[in-house]
Protein backbone atom coordinates (compact mmCIF):
# COMPACT_ATOMS: atom_id res chain seq x y z
CA UNK A 1 0.00 0.00 0.00
CA UNK A 2 1.56 3.47 -1.21
CA UNK A 3 2.22 5.92 1.59
CA UNK A 4 -0.15 8.42 2.29
CA UNK A 5 2.79 11.20 3.46
CA UNK A 6 2.74 13.39 0.44
CA UNK A 7 6.66 14.11 -0.26
CA UNK A 8 7.87 17.64 -0.01
CA UNK A 9 8.38 19.35 -3.18
CA UNK A 10 12.25 19.05 -4.93
CA UNK A 11 14.25 22.32 -4.03
CA UNK A 12 14.10 24.65 -7.50
CA UNK A 13 17.80 24.77 -8.28
CA UNK A 14 19.24 28.12 -10.19
CA UNK A 15 17.60 29.17 -13.36
CA UNK A 16 19.03 28.13 -16.47
CA UNK A 17 21.27 31.49 -17.01
CA UNK A 18 22.63 31.35 -14.28
CA UNK A 19 23.39 27.89 -14.83
CA UNK A 20 24.67 28.92 -17.95
CA UNK A 21 27.09 31.37 -16.10
CA UNK A 22 28.11 28.72 -14.02
CA UNK A 23 28.96 26.46 -17.01
CA UNK A 24 30.46 29.32 -18.74
CA UNK A 25 32.73 30.55 -15.46
CA UNK A 26 33.80 26.66 -15.25
CA UNK A 27 35.03 25.79 -18.69
CA UNK A 28 36.97 29.38 -19.19
CA UNK A 29 38.82 28.89 -15.86
CA UNK A 30 39.64 25.04 -17.08
CA UNK A 31 40.57 26.43 -20.78
CA UNK A 32 42.85 28.92 -19.45
CA UNK A 33 44.24 26.05 -16.51
CA UNK A 34 44.71 23.45 -19.85
CA UNK A 35 46.11 26.15 -22.07
CA UNK A 36 48.69 26.98 -18.85
CA UNK A 37 49.71 23.64 -17.95
CA UNK A 38 49.86 21.99 -21.77
CA UNK A 39 50.66 24.73 -23.80
CA UNK A 40 54.06 24.30 -24.14
CA UNK A 41 54.00 20.32 -24.74
CA UNK A 42 51.20 20.95 -27.24
CA UNK A 43 52.48 23.46 -29.03
CA UNK A 44 53.84 21.52 -31.80
CA UNK A 45 50.44 19.60 -32.50
CA UNK A 46 48.33 20.56 -34.97
CA UNK A 47 45.09 22.94 -34.53
CA UNK A 48 42.55 20.02 -34.53
CA UNK A 49 44.76 17.59 -32.68
CA UNK A 50 45.57 20.06 -29.78
CA UNK A 51 42.16 20.82 -29.83
CA UNK A 52 40.86 17.72 -29.13
CA UNK A 53 43.62 17.10 -26.57
CA UNK A 54 42.00 20.24 -24.50
CA UNK A 55 38.55 19.16 -24.94
CA UNK A 56 39.36 15.73 -24.17
CA UNK A 57 40.42 17.42 -20.40
CA UNK A 58 38.32 20.25 -20.26
CA UNK A 59 34.70 18.70 -20.79
CA UNK A 60 35.06 15.58 -18.58
CA UNK A 61 36.58 17.81 -15.50
CA UNK A 62 33.29 20.42 -16.36
CA UNK A 63 31.02 18.25 -16.50
CA UNK A 64 32.09 15.63 -13.61
CA UNK A 65 33.95 17.61 -11.28
CA UNK A 66 33.59 22.04 -11.32
CA UNK A 67 29.94 22.35 -12.44
CA UNK A 68 28.75 20.36 -9.48
CA UNK A 69 31.07 21.87 -7.23
CA UNK A 70 29.64 24.87 -8.21
CA UNK A 71 26.14 24.19 -7.60
CA UNK A 72 27.01 22.58 -4.18
CA UNK A 73 28.70 25.85 -3.25
CA UNK A 74 25.90 27.89 -4.44
CA UNK A 75 23.12 25.52 -2.57
CA UNK A 76 25.36 26.06 0.66
CA UNK A 77 25.20 29.61 0.24
CA UNK A 78 21.75 30.05 -0.39
CA UNK A 79 20.83 27.65 2.44
CA UNK A 80 23.19 29.57 4.85
CA UNK A 81 21.67 32.97 3.86
CA UNK A 82 18.65 31.29 4.44
CA UNK A 83 19.28 30.87 8.13
CA UNK A 84 20.95 34.42 8.46
CA UNK A 85 17.79 36.27 7.74
CA UNK A 86 17.76 36.76 4.20
CA UNK A 87 14.38 37.10 2.27
CA UNK A 88 14.12 35.11 -1.30
CA UNK A 89 12.44 37.18 -3.79
CA UNK A 90 12.39 34.43 -7.59
CA UNK A 91 15.91 33.19 -7.07
CA UNK A 92 17.30 36.73 -5.43
CA UNK A 93 18.08 37.24 -1.47
CA UNK A 94 17.62 40.32 -0.74
CA UNK A 95 18.52 40.98 2.99
CA UNK A 96 15.88 41.91 5.71
CA UNK A 97 16.69 44.99 7.09
CA UNK A 98 15.56 46.87 3.81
Amino acid sequence: MPSARPTPPAAAGPSIHLRAAFTWLAVYSMIMATQTLLGPLLGSLSLPLRTLVVTGVVVPAVVYALVPAILRAYGALRRHGTRRGVKRTKGMCWPTWR
